[in-house]
């Protein structure tokens, strides 16, 4: 069964959003001191990183759900 392109568009709209939850909550990953950015642990930095990361995820996810101008 083939998926149609909206289906797609939507799926591809999750994985946007799912990849940054995954990403901070999978805390074992990243709970190490090291390497460090200017003085900070890696721990602290990563998450700060990931801020900017989720407005372009949020943003990825709009552009991929929003409808085209009405007719």
């Amino acid at each position: 069964m083939a998926l149609t392109h909206h289906v797609r568009r939507r799926i591809a709209a999750g994985v946007c959003l799912a990849a940054p939850v995954v990403a901070l909550l999978w805390v074992p990953w990243y709970a190490q001191g090291r390497p460090q950015l200017a003085g900070v642990p890696f721990f602290y930095w990563y998450q700060l990183a990931w801020v900017p990361g989720c407005s372009l995820a949020l943003l990825g996810a709009y552009l991929l759900t929003r409808r085209g101008p009405k007719p």
